[in-house]
């Protein structure tokens, strides 16, 4: 990526950052009443199976009014997270989004929801960012610090897969979440190996999950007293999402855990 290209892009970010807060805050300032629930249901663990269902869940964010992804396919998982986050907590619980990105549209949605008390932390964030009523700021989502049971949930979505330390992630995890908390994580994955020998993104390895790679996942997890909500359905066929830039065709995989107590 040429030099110009990269810093168009980043431009477009930014204003597609701006747009998307702007747009939310305009419904709360204006008294638009709280989004009805989704009724589309992404599943709480599991895979994205085809290209239809993340189709579907664009048009649910779409009729709901809420802010969709410009990377399509990714209001999958988002739209995942969200429900998994209003069926396991309440609006009065703080809700962070860890690696995030001020045009991820998890901490808008569910300002739409009633949450007020949001935060986003990312190594990208110099200085603290207010949006809304989201805090960004600087921290190592392996090893933050926030105060114990800080969360009521939880949410990392496509994070993972850019070389975090897995143990690490649980740990931190387990001691942010309050007791019945919930940790929601996506991640890239297919139901085989895919190569990506040599292959590297924002200073990590490219990483695909595997479904045994997920085995272990969880299983670390359970380690930390962090269980599934739902059985894990790992099968998929169909390569739903591209990287273009890498020539790579694979799908996301969603898993949410919940903390014992």
């Amino acid at each position: 990526m040429t030099v110009l290209r990269a810093k168009a892009k980043a431009a477009a970010k930014r204003a597609y950052a701006r747009a998307l807060w702007t747009r939310v805050g305009l419904q709360v300032r204006f008294g638009e009443p709280p989004a009805a629930p989704p009724e589309y249901d992404p599943p709480e663990n599991g895979a994205l199976k085809t290209r239809a269902e993340w189709q579907a869940a664009v048009r649910e964010l779409r009729r709901l009014g809420l802010p969709v992804h410009y990377d399509a396919p990714k209001n999958w998982d988002t739209l995942a997270a969200l429900r998994a986050v209003l069926k396991y907590t309440e609006p009065t619980d703080p809700v962070l989004d860890a690696g995030a990105a001020l045009y991820s549209t998890i901490l808008p949605s569910l300002w739409r929801y009633g949450y007020q008390r949001l935060v986003g932390c990312n190594l990208e964030f110099g200085r603290r960012v207010r949006r809304g009523p989201a805090e960004f700021r600087y921290a190592d989502l392996t090893a933050t610090d926030f105060a114990d049971a800080s969360f009521g949930a939880i949410t990392c979505l496509s994070v993972i897969e850019h070389g975090v330390d897995l143990t690490a992630y649980f740990k931190e995890a387990t001691r942010l979440l309050r007791p019945g908390g919930v940790l929601v994580t996506s991640t890239d994955y297919f139901s085989e190996p895919v190569d990506t020998a040599g292959l590297t993104a924002y200073g990590q390895p490219v990483r695909i999950f595997t479904p045994e790679e997920i085995t272990e996942a969880v299983e670390i997890a359970r380690g930390f007293g962090l269980e599934p909500t739902g059985e894990l359905d790992l099968s998929c066929a169909e390569r739903t999402v591209a990287w273009k830039r890498y020539g790579l065709e694979y799908t996301f995989l969603v898993f949410t855990l919940r903390k014992s107590g």
